[in-house]
């Protein structure tokens, strides 16, 4: 049929409508919402829902400007991090060079290159998969970087890619910071001095908020607004009324969320120790996963007999060089504890 176009679409991660399962396969938060978003939820005026959300979400939007200590004009709400990101795609990658990013990173960031037919290059990462800066090539038409990285979950210090700004200054630095309170150093202070700096956050993992949808982005008054100008031009409305409402309740309480986070970082190393007692090899990680492997017993076996105690985790046999290893979300102590006794028995079983 005429006219029909045809994409390769991004994958995500199963989700299982099984009671009684342990989901680590998505880098979901470990924990509940915090206290205000419930009392947010059972205060919220359902009479709302007859009118169009607020445009600019100046509620959501004053209360993150607050948080990150930025201009509130510098903020735009969207639905998900992942609709700030394809936004930005659109309104920043317009020239014929091809814009760069690592082979191994999110998956999204090839499917928008085609989809909106953006020309890119994917540069390799180090064997021991991390990303070396200095190498990119010199014409490029612009930069995306996870930071930390997924699946990885390494990442790059500020003063990195300050020097990047500075080495590109006509090309757009997207900077998606999905998982930097995990472990991450945060470049939106450098929005400030940096026109040419973009940056993209989630409620989704450190607000505990993933089935709300909400994202938003953070940068200078040039971006902000050539990003609203096509928002505006097919969407105006992201962000709906509910979503508003409880993801401001959510940026208020920052100490509620610093407590939860740090005690995913605190599982993850611990969670890490175990798998190295097991003979495993992790990567290091600053995001709430690790990706690891054992030299010994197969990511595909590892995978299906946690699968097989309901115990889900991300296998990703497509991509050659990780196709042995295993993403494994970070849980609650006693969920990670279930992962490493599976884990344990069938390695002893085949080594």
């Amino acid at each position: 049929m005429k006219g029909l176009r045809t994409i390769q679409p991004y994958v995500p991660g199963e989700q299982p409508k099984l009671k009684d399962i342990i989901k680590l396969n998505t880098n979901e938060n470990a924990y509940p919402p915090s206290p205000r978003v419930i009392e947010a939820w059972q205060t919220f005026d359902p009479k709302q829902l007859r009118c169009y959300s607020a445009l600019a979400n100046p509620d959501l939007v004053n209360a993150l400007a607050d948080k990150h200590q930025v201009p509130s004009q510098w903020i735009t709400t969207t639905n998900g991090s992942d609709d700030s990101l394809a936004l930005a795609f659109q309104s920043f990658f317009q020239s014929d060079d091809s814009i760069v990013f690592p082979d191994l990173t999110y998956g999204f960031y090839s499917v928008w290159c085609e989809l909106f037919h953006i020309p890119y290059q994917e540069v390799p990462l180090a064997a021991d998969f991390t990303f070396d800066l200095s190498q990119l090539p010199e014409k490029i038409g612009g930069i995306v970087l996870a930071n930390p990285n997924a699946p990885t979950g390494i990442g790059k210090p500020a003063a990195e890619i300050e020097k990047l700004l500075q080495a590109y200054p006509d090309c757009v630095v997207i900077v998606d910071e999905a998982y930097q309170v995990f472990g991450g150093e945060s470049v939106i202070p450098l929005v400030e001095k940096y026109d040419n700096l973009y940056v993209t956050r989630t409620f989704s993992k450190d607000a505990a908020l993933a089935g709300l949808r909400v994202g938003y982005g953070i940068g200078g008054e040039r971006l902000t607004g050539v990003i609203q100008a096509v928002k505006n031009s097919y969407n105006p409305y992201a962000v709906d009324s509910i979503a508003e409402h409880l993801a401001t309740a959510a940026a208020k309480d920052v100490s509620y969320y610093e407590e939860i986070n740090q005690k995913i970082c605190a599982t993850r190393e611990d969670f890490i120790a175990a798998l190295s007692q097991l003979g495993f090899i992790t990567l290091p990680s600053q995001t709430n996963f690790v990706l690891t492997t054992h030299p010994l017993v197969s990511a595909q076996l590892l995978f299906e007999t946690l699968k097989a105690a309901a115990i889900f985790v991300r296998y990703f046999p497509e991509k050659e060089r990780i196709a042995n290893y295993l993403r494994i979300t970070i849980g609650t102590d006693e969920e990670m504890d279930q992962v490493v006794t599976v884990l344990k028995k069938v390695i002893e079983e085949t080594t």
